[in-house]
């Protein structure tokens, strides 16, 4: 029996990879990180301060945030 991978497969494991990316760089960032979703089903993580705010147009692709780990209260 041969499983050909399908784009289901494919989007599952580009969002594994983002989300595994996003949760290893909040571990030493102050922002949280965003894993953003574009119409072509292509994740990628973003880290919030690299943007300022966010636009809305970037805010309504969100489709997971991983909180950042650092933090300056002692």
């Amino acid at each position: 029996m041969q499983i050909n991978p399908t784009s289901a497969h494919n989007d599952t494991a580009a969002y594994l990879a983002a989300l595994a990316y996003a949760e290893r760089r909040a571990l030493h960032s102050f922002f949280d990180q965003h894993v953003i979703e574009d119409d072509t089903r292509v994740y990628i993580a973003i880290d919030e301060g690299d943007y300022g705010a966010l636009p809305m147009a970037l805010i309504d692709r969100v489709v997971h945030t991983v909180p950042g780990g650092m933090s300056d209260e002692f």
